[in-house]
């Protein structure tokens, strides 16, 4: 099924007026096409299959009427009662983060389960109760193993981005989790692609599903261009230099860590503000890095395949293969950093000359025409068709981050020493009204007992030489 049909309102879907309201403030009245066409059928607990590119609105499409479904009760403790599984860290922030302030207008508490955080933190989340969980199939599987977690309550089972999963490797853990899966609950599987390990996951876990195809994988996208460069092995670093130093953000795809981190270096000596994303990262590094690309501190963010995924920035117009990918699915998961949501793009892809029967299968494969240019580095033409300029060639120094402004330490209470009001003090050791304070006295080492009698020396202290220093001590 192919849903072309013109998309009604939120209003229209079923959705809560507070749902609804919240979008309306959020300036979004008009649903994407695969939200119009799977947020009924969700809502109405039917199984629900879509297939659709990245960026196409998928994610409201399942959370939406996700949690609607959690709201109806609350969760008992490690037991959440709808669960989403992503293939990668970034993916599952920023699902929690697209359904945080929907799921508390419904009193829904949403939960992430992640590796490279904190165990602590996802145990005592899931120890209070949560009733949404989004989660990584290998951190998962380890709460569950060490008793933290306990699927035996979920109603409601989402797999984004199933195709990526199964192409990393979570074949294995995916099916062992949705085996803990209560049967009788409702599936919701959204892919780019549903072939192979996805058809066994569509044909074993999901019953009669309502399928819903937006976008086909190997369609051409009419917001996005894809050119193929023609280039000298001898050019390639240079050409790879002055596009990276064009205006906006661009993003570089590699097939490995150390190519990620050897041409972040190159660019930044280069002049260029840019930075390596890649899985041999912590996760509090990859997710600074996410940051400063979003905010524009980075320009050019250097990737590999694992971090496709996970990447969702508004304004990315260029993709940059500087290597190509081993598959036209690949090929397609790059590309879906840019024209997302109907805006425009460009993917661009490299080729040396024993490369170019290799681009035009790979690029056949994922059913996509590409325009071919031969470039050299400074050409007009490389500048027409991706924006690429001369570098400053001075290597660029990332800005400090500006400093928290610190709270003062005594604030407003007049009787905290160092605040708005500090309170007026005499002489050393003496109160407002003359009287002796005596820590001031202790300060100074003339404290005495309050029986008159000196104290004692403690232990180590060097004895004076009067006689209240000849006791025992």
């Amino acid at each position: 099924m192919t849903d072309n049909a013109a998309c009604p309102g939120f209003d229209e879907l079923g959705l809560p007026d507070s749902i609804v309201d919240r979008l309306a403030q959020e300036g979004v009245t008009t649903p994407f096409p695969i939200q119009a066409a799977a947020i009924p059928d969700a809502l109405a607990g039917r199984d629900v299959l879509g297939c659709g590119r990245t960026g196409s609105g998928k994610t409201l499409a399942y959370g939406l009427p996700l949690l609607v479904r959690a709201a109806e009760r609350r969760a008992a403790s490690r037991r959440p009662r709808a669960l989403v599984l992503v293939p990668t860290r970034e993916l599952a922030h920023q699902v929690r983060d697209a359904l945080t302030d929907y799921g508390r207008l419904l009193g829904v508490r949403i939960g992430d389960v992640v590796g490279g955080s904190s165990y602590t933190r996802q145990i005592n989340e899931l120890r209070r109760g949560i009733e949404v969980l989004v989660a990584t199939p290998g951190r998962l599987t380890d709460l569950i193993e060490q008793g933290a977690c306990d699927l035996g309550d979920v109603e409601l089972c989402v797999l984004d981005e199933a195709d990526q999963m199964c192409d990393m490797g979570f074949m294995p853990q995916v099916t062992e989790l949705l085996d803990q899966v209560p049967s009788g609950g409702q599936a919701l599987l959204f892919s780019a692609t549903l072939d192979g390990d996805v058809d066994k996951l569509v044909r074993r876990y999901m019953n009669e599903p309502s399928t819903h195809s937006v976008d086909p994988p190997v369609s051409h996208v009419t917001t996005m261009e894809h050119h193929l460069l023609k280039v000298l092995p001898r050019d390639k670093n240079r050409i790879v230099t002055e596009i990276a130093a064009r205006d906006g953000r661009t993003i570089l795809f590699v097939r490995s860590k150390h190519r990620a981190d050897s041409i972040s270096e190159q660019l930044v000596a280069a002049g260029v503000p840019a930075a390596s994303l890649h899985g041999g990262k912590t996760q509090s590094v990859r997710t600074k890095t996410l940051a400063k690309f979003r905010e524009g501190r980075v320009q050019a963010l250097v990737a590999t395949d694992v971090a496709a995924r996970g990447i969702h920035v508004d304004g990315i117009d260029l993709v940059v293969n500087i290597d190509l990918p081993t598959g036209h699915k690949d090929y397609l998961h790059r590309g879906g950093r840019t024209a997302r949501a109907g805006e425009s793009g460009r993917v661009v892809s490299l080729v040396a000359p024993n490369q170019r029967r290799l681009a035009r299968r790979l690029l056949g494969d994922a059913g996509v025409l590409a325009e071919q240019h031969l470039v050299n580095p400074g050409d007009a033409l490389l500048g027409e068709v991706t924006g690429a300029r001369e570098p400053s060639w001075e290597p660029w120094i990332e800005p400090p981050e500006p400093e928290r402004p610190r709270r003062s330490r005594g604030g407003g209470n007049p009787r905290r020493r160092g605040g708005n009001n500090p309170r007026p003090r005499g002489e050393r050791g003496e109160r407002r009204d003359g009287t002796r304070d005596d820590s001031a006295r202790r300060r100074n080492g003339e404290h005495t007992r309050r029986d008159n009698r000196p104290r004692k020396p403690y232990r180590g202290e060097r004895p004076s030489s009067g006689s209240a220093a000849q006791g025992r001590f």
